[in-house]
């Protein structure tokens, strides 16, 4: 089925809760809808959009907003391999697809729970939390090619997943509309426990061995993590994570160590993450120690609990507030350290 709205009020649609409107709202709920879709008589440019998470709409959009509200699933199970993998229509709520697994039994989702948006999206951006990302789980994607004007498969392999990235967002930006993804899942136990206090969440299981450890075990604690640290987008407006971790040279490393031990003593530990590109440098470590933890321009807030994220304080904040205070930050982090941040959320 497909519903078309005109002039469509945008403002529960993006959980940042910016008030604006699209020239044309438009809802598919069929993989065929899309093949019968007039894209050329549709209002240019158009934008697919999920659950509107990671999202700030800077002013009202003058085209399409493309909704694809596919809601199937599936799974099969190959025991040989203990594996079993689980298509999901685009418009699952990819936390819903969390849950399931987890009660199934089944690892692989796991580190990813309470992350807002839906199954199209994660992969789309290969979104990642506590040492785990999409790319690390997804095994195949389905969309609609516009340019052909037909229904591929996409190999993982081909979408060049980076930290936060892919070529959905680069060099197919526009081309593809992802109708499905395919993850691949696992009963073998394998508890990633490493990261971003995981395993120190998980002390009210002491005593127990790892291999023991289930999905859900897991799920929980990263839940608990994340209502700790972040606004809930139902109680109070925001994107999540606002700007992305930067990597840096070890070079560039060792000036911040030496800048920091002079702010805050000579035995003091910067937080960072050694990758294969460099040493990533928690953005909300920067952020905080620049004083903008709790920061209020008009509406727009950094979040006390989680310097990485800008609210929606008063439910009023507008684009151009948002946009200030990112501004703000961004400029900041560059003169103290040398650091261009850049932001996750895409604007538009």
């Amino acid at each position: 089925m497909v519903t078309k709205t005109a002039y469509f009020d945008l403002s529960s649609r993006n959980t940042f809760r910016m008030r604006v409107k699209c020239a044309l709202f438009v809802e598919v709920t069929e993989e065929a809808d899309l093949a019968a879709l007039d894209w050329d008589a549709l209002p240019q440019p158009v934008l697919v959009m999920g659950g509107g998470s990671n999202l700030l709409f800077t002013k009202d959009f003058p085209g399409t907003v493309l909704h694809v509200a596919i809601c199937h699933s599936s799974h099969s199970c190959h025991s040989e391999r203990s594996e079993e993998s689980v298509t999901c229509g685009a418009g699952v709520v990819f936390d819903d697809f969390c849950a399931w697994a987890a009660s199934e039994g089944l690892w692989g989702p796991e580190n990813l729970s309470l992350i807002p948006g839906e199954v199209g999206a994660s992969a789309v951006q290969n979104i990642g939390a506590y040492g785990v990302e999409a790319k690390d789980i997804i095994a195949g994607i389905r969309a609609w090619d516009r340019t052909a004007a037909r229904f591929v498969e996409i190999d993982p392999a081909q979408c060049a997943y980076g930290y936060r990235t892919s070529r959905f967002k680069t060099e197919w930006k526009g081309r593809y509309v992802i109708t499905a993804v395919t993850y691949r899942l696992s009963r073998t136990p394998q508890p990633r426990l490493d990261y971003g206090g995981v395993r120190k969440a998980l002390s009210c299981h002491a005593g127990r061995s790892e291999e023991s450890l289930t999905p859900q075990d897991i799920r929980e604690a990263i839940i608990g993590i994340r209502r700790q640290k972040l606004p809930d987008p139902a109680e109070v407006g925001s994107a999540g994570s606002f700007f992305c971790n930067p990597v840096i040279s070890r070079e560039h490393f060792d000036r911040i160590v030496a800048t920091a031990r002079e702010d805050n003593g000579p035995a003091y530990e910067v937080p960072h993450y050694d990758t294969p590109d460099g040493i990533k440098v928690p953005a909300a470590w920067m952020i905080d120690q620049c004083g903008f933890k709790g920061c209020r321009q008009g509406g727009a807030q950094v979040y006390p609990g989680q310097p990485l994220v800008i609210v929606n304080a008063t439910g009023t904040a507008t684009p151009q507030e948002i946009i200030g205070l990112e501004q703000q930050i961004i400029q900041t982090i560059e003169r103290k350290y040398g650091i261009t941040l850049h932001p996750e959320v895409e604007h538009v």
